[in-house]
Formats: structure tokens, C-alpha cells, sequence
């Protein structure tokens, strides 16, 4: 569950392994470019964490980052 906080939603996926992580990573990769909305995110091994909001948006949570986050999900869960 996407959690909001700080003027951002915020979610970490964990996967098998960093080849698993990797894939994933550039799947939403694709997903990022295609809405022009580039996130801010780490990875550590076999972990994704995700920090989203609209820096044109003076920096909070705006529907662009539900779509993005919804989106998100839909890789992970494929």
C-alpha cells in the first residue's frame, strides 16, 4: 500500500533477487518516460523504494503521481 507522507507517496517492493529488481526497474522505466514523470527512487540489492510527487506542483502529491504509482503497481503485480 502506497503510503502518503511528507508530500510524497511512498512504497518499497521487494523481489528474489537484484536480477528480479533490475527488470523491474526497467519495465517502470518505460511506464516513467512515457508519462514524463521521473520519480525519485533507490535500489538496494533486492529492494525498490519509491518517492513520488510533481516538482512542478510545488512539490506535493498531485493525481500524476497516482497514475504513476498505480502504474507501478500493475508491474508488480504482472
Amino acid at each position: 500500500m502506497w503510503q502518503e507522507e511528507d508530500n510524497k507517496l511512498k512504497k518499497s517492493f521487494s523481489f528474489k533477487d537484484f536480477r528480479e529488481a533490475f527488470a523491474f526497474m526497467n519495465k517502470v522505466a518505460d511506464v516513467v518516460n512515457e508519462m514524463d514523470h521521473h520519480p525519485y527512487w533507490t535500489n538496494m540489492y533486492n529492494k525498490v523504494s519509491f518517492e513520488l510527487n510533481t516538482h512542478d506542483a510545488g512539490d506535493t502529491v498531485t493525481e500524476k503521481d497516482h497514475m504513476l504509482a498505480a502504474a507501478i503497481d500493475r508491474i508488480y503485480n504482472a
